[in-house]
């Protein structure tokens, strides 16, 4: 499978080659799926960091009022984003250990500004959106290691593998909120204590670049070519994909953004003081990310046995009830003159938590989908059985990162449609309702392209398509289905 020198480099990796992944390589696998994790895990940390801060910035003193905040989260999730389309062939143009390392050690830059700056209250607005922009080099950590794992790990167990490197990246945004509560707990929401947060921080990066030094490898037989990319875009399911992560993914980390500042307003608006409501809602806002966190991998995991589209469909699903709940919360909320009562407080954070855990299993089962769609596409190629595999890799692994850069700005529009929302009525409630009505339309575009069967010759959907289907749907694919399908890629 493998040739390793001391400098880390592997020439030559196929994870399905089933003998070697039994003889050594699945332990290759496991020791960079590891430090991957640590890795983007300070990485999510990092780019969710003024979820936190906010809790330390009183209006009174920094004069930055909620809609404000909203923006200011809303900034680094869209830096994130967009550099997750250059991540995502950086491991295989500098080596997945190379990257791992400049990318962790490039985290120093928005922690040492960030502890900067927040002992700054006099900072124009401006200034800390520039900070906050520097805060999202850590969302393009997920597009580099994502497509890293994507290629040490077998078909069979992507699922799984990648579910467990995005959950583990995932839970970076609960674990700086338990200690920014800790934080808080022990010493107040005075701005200057956010400096232990970042110290912190400071010291997880240079153990993350450490550890990626020490035992990651470099593969030297992936391709660092967009045009991957532009061959994965021309395929139509390809963006169905990038749709449904808008809904998932999107959902997680516009969450993971917003839910401290949702909750805090409420708890203000329900007659705590300002130190009083940002410990309610650091006590309560690391919940649903954790859990969400905790769930994405076994979306993952639950796609390999039933297919990618079955548990995204399932997820889209319950997250329009638990919209619903929270949209009814809000509701009540507002007919009380915008003070929750203890049931609509417990109505709302039930419902977010519901949304948390749901976005963590639809991001794991539409991550499955996408190299399921690429692995039936490859069937219909005129290659040998390993150029196709080869293929397969490198296709996904492209459009991992493309994805993942449309899906973090799900998370944009989330914190941005929150700040209208509060802008103009102060509340939640038109946000809430918007975003029922994007999950309907996410579960029908998952049903319509992945789970519809054609029916009579009128059908739109070629035999090329009809594989996907049934690969989403939980059915192997077939080599021999397949050779009447070619894929003009």
């Amino acid at each position: 499978m493998s040739t390793l020198t001391r400098n880390r480099d592997i020439e030559h990796w196929d994870a399905e080659d089933v003998a070697a992944w039994e003889a050594g390589g699945k332990n290759i696998a496991r020791r960079n799926l590891i430090w991957s994790v640590f890795a983007e895990h300070v990485g999510f940390s990092v780019w969710s960091i003024w979820s936190v801060m906010v809790l330390f910035m009183p209006t009174d003193v920094f004069h930055i009022d909620a809609a404000g905040k909203f923006f200011l989260g809303a900034v680094p999730t869209l830096v994130g984003g967009v550099l997750r389309i250059p991540y995502t062939v950086a491991t295989a143009k500098f080596g997945g250990r190379n990257w791992t390392i400049f990318s962790a050690l490039a985290l120093l830059v928005p922690t040492a500004l960030t502890l900067y700056f927040i002992n700054q209250p006099g900072t124009s607005f401006t200034t800390f959106l520039i900070v906050g922009a520097f805060a999202g080099l850590g969302g393009g950590n997920f597009a580099s290691s994502m497509a890293n794992i994507n290629v040490f790990y077998p078909q069979r167990l992507k699922g799984w593998a990648l579910g467990l490197n995005a959950g583990g990246g995932n839970i970076g945004v609960p674990v700086i909120q338990l200690i920014g509560l800790a934080v808080i707990a022990a010493l107040g929401n005075a701005y200057g204590n956010a400096s232990v947060v970042c110290l912190v921080y400071l010291v997880f990066i240079v153990i993350a670049a450490t550890g990626a030094a020490l035992f990651m490898d470099n593969v030297r037989n992936q391709k660092a070519d967009y045009s991957y990319m532009w061959t994965a875009l021309k395929v139509p399911q390809s963006w169905a994909i990038a749709f449904l992560y808008i809904g998932t993914f999107g959902s997680f980390i516009g969450y993971g953004f917003a839910f401290g500042q949702v909750l805090q307003v409420s708890f203000l608006a329900g007659g705590d003081k300002p130190a009083q409501a940002a410990l309610h809602a650091a006590q309560i806002a690391f919940i649903g990310p954790l859990l969400g966190s905790l769930a994405r991998p076994y979306g993952g995991k639950w796609a390999d046995r039933f297919g990618g589209a079955r548990v995204t469909l399932a997820g889209f699903s319950v997250m329009m009830v638990a919209a619903i709940v929270v949209a009814g919360a809000s509701t009540a909320a507002d007919r009380n003159g915008h003070v929750p009562t203890g049931a609509v407080m417990t109505a709302l954070v039930a419902g977010f938590i519901a949304l948390f855990v749901v976005s963590g299993i639809g991001n794991g089962a539409v991550t499955k989908i996408i190299p399921s769609v690429f692995a039936a596409k490859a069937q219909g190629l005129e290659l040998n059985s390993a150029e196709k595999a080869a293929w397969s890799q490198n296709t996904s692994g492209a459009l991992i990162g493309f994805v993942g850069a449309i899906g973090a700005l799900g998370g944009v529009a989330i914190n941005l449609v929150l700040r209208s929302s509060y802008a103009s009525t102060k509340s939640a409630t038109t946000a809430f309702w918007v975003f029922t009505a994007f999950y309907v339309l996410c579960a029908a575009v998952c049903w319509a392209v992945f789970l519809r069967r054609p029916r009579g010759e009128s059908s739109v959907v070629t035999e090329a398509e009809e594989l996907v289907i049934a690969a989403e749907s939980g059915k192997p694919v077939s080599h021999t289905d397949s050779a009447d399908a070619p894929v003009r890629a």
